[in-house]
């Protein structure tokens, strides 16, 4: 561009006149000194064929330097188009939006736009996350106040307690959100985005802590039953044993999913074909899968998991979810809530929720073993091993639609799922009692 033509020096020295003047620099910049000494750094530049002036700010809080770099930065809008003093109002809009815009309001609008895309249960989740560990430190916090730093310190207190993949989940929902407020002009870039990095790594995954004795998992029941937690975890604990479906499938499900229950009959009797119905939105099944009905789970209920949710109905019949949040009935208890509750009794790192499966699994594939050394009739084991894959929705990527066959085997899976809730159930108090903390 040629030698600069003014020089801090003359730009300081510069004193004030009869009347308002010019110091030129180069391309169009020049420093406006005013009669009464203010002295200002302005653009002349044409656009759209017309001659336009821009003001960038007052000397010396704008050095020469920074005067220069900011003409740089409007003649290489003009050379795409675009109208410097247009550009300067744009931003100076988004920044007052963004000053009042805090962040728990800008996340909320985002899981609002987004809910209708994800499962119901999943959509709970996500804001409940958000306002347990995100919105204490956040939520009131402008956007610009947002920083790669703040954000890490809140996660860090997650991780603090132990939770290394709940910090990692909060801060793609934080990036996220980020993204939205780009699009929508509120931010100008993602501060989440730098931080993976500077965040515990996940542990190895390995099997989920499982007990796989029959006299110890009772006692899972036994002592999480004697605990101080709230009857609706207790008995989703209970039907979670019972079933054997992923802890998810508990949490989210409503009683519409349950069909041949009678409801008014207080006796534990022999039902006629009492089933649970999971949808296949509700499963895990590859994506194109979930909207197909072919692919809804279908469980089998021993009467005492029929009791189980007649006892349960006495407390949340009126509500839709079956085994909802204590503070937010129209969302699904907290995802932690029976494996914090296990912790408590003294199954940490012994028996997980999700260990209910593998003991289901075990203590019935054992069991028909017995049964077919006993009987000499080894064909017996060998379809009851299938029986029970089949009974825990498991999924074998060359064989789906074998897997997902809803009514395959049902006489034998109902009779499978009473065994299990007969050898499961001895020695423990009948549901009911569950309600007021009583123990038979």
């Amino acid at each position: 561009m040629g030698a600069f033509v003014l020089t801090d020096m003359q730009a300081r020295k510069a004193q004030p006149r009869d009347k308002d003047y010019k110091l030129a620099d180069t391309g169009g910049l020049y420093l406006f000194v005013t009669a009464k000494g203010s002295k200002s750094w302005r653009l002349k530049y044409r656009f759209a064929g017309k001659e336009k002036r821009l003001v960038f700010g007052q000397y010396p809080e704008i050095s020469l330097t920074e005067a220069r770099d900011l003409r740089d930065d409007a003649r290489r809008e003009v050379r795409e188009h675009r109208d410097p003093a247009v550009e300067k109002r744009k931003r100076k809009l988004a920044a007052a939006a963004a000053a009042i815009e805090t962040f728990e309001k800008l996340a909320r609008a985002w899981h609002t736009l987004q809910s209708p895309r994800w499962a119901p249960v999943h959509a709970a989740d996500v804001i409940a996350s958000l306002e347990n560990d995100v919105f204490p430190d956040l939520g009131k916090l402008p956007i610009p106040a947002i920083d790669g730093p703040v954000i890490l310190a809140m996660l860090r207190k997650v991780e603090g307690r132990g939770a290394i993949e709940t910090a990692r989940r909060l801060r793609q929902r934080i990036s996220a959100i980020f993204g939205y407020a780009i699009a929508e002009g509120i931010a100008e870039h993602d501060p989440a985005s730098g931080i993976v990095k500077a965040l515990k790594p996940l542990p190895k995954k390995g099997r989920q802590p499982a007990l796989t004795k029959l006299d110890d998992v009772r006692m899972v029941l036994v002592a999480a039953e004697a605990s101080g937690a709230t009857p609706v975890v207790k008995l989703a604990s209970r039907l979670l044993a019972l079933t054997a479906v992923r802890p998810g499938v508990i949490r989210g499900v409503v009683w519409d999913e349950f069909e041949d229950v009678d409801w008014e009959n207080t006796e534990v009797t022999p039902e006629a074909s009492p089933l649970w119905r999971i949808p296949a939105a509700r499963m895990k099944l590859v994506v194109d899968r979930k909207g197909e009905e072919a692919f809804e789970h279908l469980i089998p209920l021993s009467r005492q998991a029929v009791a189980v949710l007649r006892a349960t109905r006495k407390l949340t019949g009126r509500n839709k979810l079956v085994f909802p949040s204590q503070r937010h009935a129209h969302r699904p208890m907290s995802e932690n809530a029976i494996g914090y509750l296990y912790n408590r009794v003294g199954f940490h790192g012994r028996h997980v929720p999700h260990g209910w499966r593998a003991a289901f699994s075990t203590i019935m594939n054992e069991k028909a073993e017995r049964d077919a050394r006993a009987s000499g009739q080894k064909v017996h084991a060998e379809l009851d091993a299938k029986v029970i894959d089949l009974m825990l929705a498991h999924v074998q990527k060359d064989r789906v639609e074998a897997a997902y066959n809803r009514a395959a085997f049902m006489d034998r899976r109902v009779e499978i799922s009473q065994e299990w809730a007969d050898l499961l159930s001895e020695g423990l108090p009948e549901p009911a009692m569950l309600l007021d903390g009583k123990r038979r």
